[in-house]
């Protein structure tokens, strides 16, 4: 493809992004499905295109309100933003001149139409500015919803900058290795093999780190189930689940089913896993996962909501429950940069109040001295710490354990948080952000009469 066509293809794609509801990765594999022309160089330039627009929109788009040509009546007529979005990202990021633009703006065969008068302009004014500039307020320099500002700066204080300037970065490509399959060792030998270079993870004893990003899909050690691509911060909550073999465990917002892949490897395929969740079509998907990393101690089931009376029918039954709750995602921006804009405050506080609906649910499942298990992928207090609190107010039959003593048992070594919970963020940590805290359920002599029920069509598996 040229270089224009490149740019007409990154414009569309970002139409595809913003124009729907999908996250961003899964707006560009449908984008591509239909395009299947694009050859895998080409493909890789323009999502390198149009991630460099959304990991720096806010700044993109301060530059816009202050040198787009305005009309006479002050208003700016923009027919199609991200086109222009583009001509701001050659110009302030590839440091492209206002000509060398036009060049590739030649209304060309797939090529982008010639610039309009505004746009010309509007590439001259920006011809040797710089990205950041002083007068940009601090939530356009670190790109975030201004809302969030007050959450985040009283919360991480004096690492606020640091914390925030991390999120924009772009994340390494973390995998996990299938301990059904092989160690790390066999991975890492296996992925050599094809020509792709890794490292340990410095904190997950299962986590190898890819600095490019190369098509997994198509690599033997990943059809086989050796590997399998989850964050380290992932990694680390399904490994404090402390799931051991011949246990019962509930995976209770299972989605794609990573951490139940992870948990089940953790178990060496002995016991049983309930996979649940109330987006049943992402976990009837795991099913192809599951028989590539050789998993076959899952069952899978869709629930109509928190509060399905599956959950009432087991009460008890469980050793471990996984609350993997529904979150703002916020210790995910830099994978998933174009949904930190798609949160509003409304939506923090619907999320904080499903948090607590689920766990009320949950917990339900615990039997006496077992473990209920809540994490989320957030950066918020609101969602992490003061959410365990406020379940362990409502629920004195529930006692908080220690994550660094699961960490030294499970995975070894200092914990790299002091607190009775685990708080990663990118900056710290150079996970994504992860919040897991552990609680237990006090056995009572009502607990030691009660018998969990089992339904009588429940399987040990798919």
């Amino acid at each position: 493809m040229t270089p224009g066509a490149r740019i007409q293809a990154a414009i569309d794609l970002l139409a595809a992004i913003h124009g729907g509801s999908a996250p961003a990765d899964r707006a560009a594999a449908a984008f591509f499905r239909t395009r299947r022309y694009i050859g895998g160089s080409d493909r890789r330039a323009i999502l390198d295109a149009a991630y460099a627009v959304l990991r720096q929109l806010a700044k993109l788009d301060w530059w816009i309100d202050r040198a787009y040509p305005a009309q006479p009546d002050g208003r700016r007529e923009i027919a199609n933003l991200e086109r222009v979005r583009v001509i701001a990202k050659l110009a302030l990021i590839d440091g492209w001149t206002g000509d060398k633009i036009a060049g590739s703006f030649d209304g060309g065969q797939y090529r982008p139409k010639q610039l309009s008068r505004s746009e010309r302009a509007f590439a001259r004014e920006l011809e040797g500015q710089d990205l950041r500039h002083g007068d940009q307020p601090k939530w356009v320099r670190f790109e975030f919803p201004d809302w969030l500002e007050p959450l985040v700066a009283k919360q991480f204080g004096p690492h606020f900058e640091r914390e925030m300037a991390a999120q924009v970065e772009e994340a390494a490509t973390d995998l996990r290795v299938n301990a059904l399959k092989g160690d790390r060792d066999a991975a890492l030998a296996a992925l050599r093999a094809e020509g792709i270079e890794a490292v340990p993870t410095a904190l997950s004893p299962l986590g190898l780190r890819l600095e490019n990003r190369p098509p997994l899909a198509n690599l033997k050690c990943f059809q086989d189930g050796l590997i399998e691509v989850q964050d380290e911060g992932s990694q680390l909550a399904a490994l404090l689940v402390d799931a051991r073999p011949g246990q019962r465990v509930v995976d209770f917002c299972a989605g794609a089913g990573g951490k139940t892949l992870a948990i089940a490897a953790q178990m060496k395929n002995k016991g049983k896993i309930v996979a649940c969740d109330t987006l049943k079509g992402r976990v009837e998907r795991a099913g192809e996962r599951l028989k590539r990393a050789g998993v076959f101690n899952v069952e899978r089931r869709g629930l109509e909501s928190e509060r399905d009376p599956w959950v009432k029918r087991h009460a008890g039954g469980f050793d471990r429950v996984l609350v993997d709750a529904p979150c703002s995602g916020t210790g995910t921006w830099r994978r998933n940069p174009d949904a930190k804009w798609k949160l509003e405050q409304e939506d923090l506080h619907r999320l904080i109040a499903l948090q607590a609906s689920i766990l009320e649910s949950a917990q339900r499942l615990v039997k006496p001295g077992g473990r209920l298990v809540y994490a989320t992928c957030s950066l918020l207090d609101a969602e992490n710490d003061a959410q365990a609190r406020a379940f362990l107010e409502r629920h004195p039959n529930f006692a908080p354990l220690p994550v660094a003593d699961i960490w030294r048992d499970v995975i070894g070594g200092d914990c790299p948080t002091g607190a009775a919970t685990l708080s990663l963020t990118p900056h710290r940590h150079g996970t994504d952000g992860f919040f897991v805290a552990v609680m237990q359920r006090v056995a009572s002599a009502q607990d030691e009469t009660r018998q969990p029920a089992i339904d009588s069509d429940e399987t040990e598996g798919d």
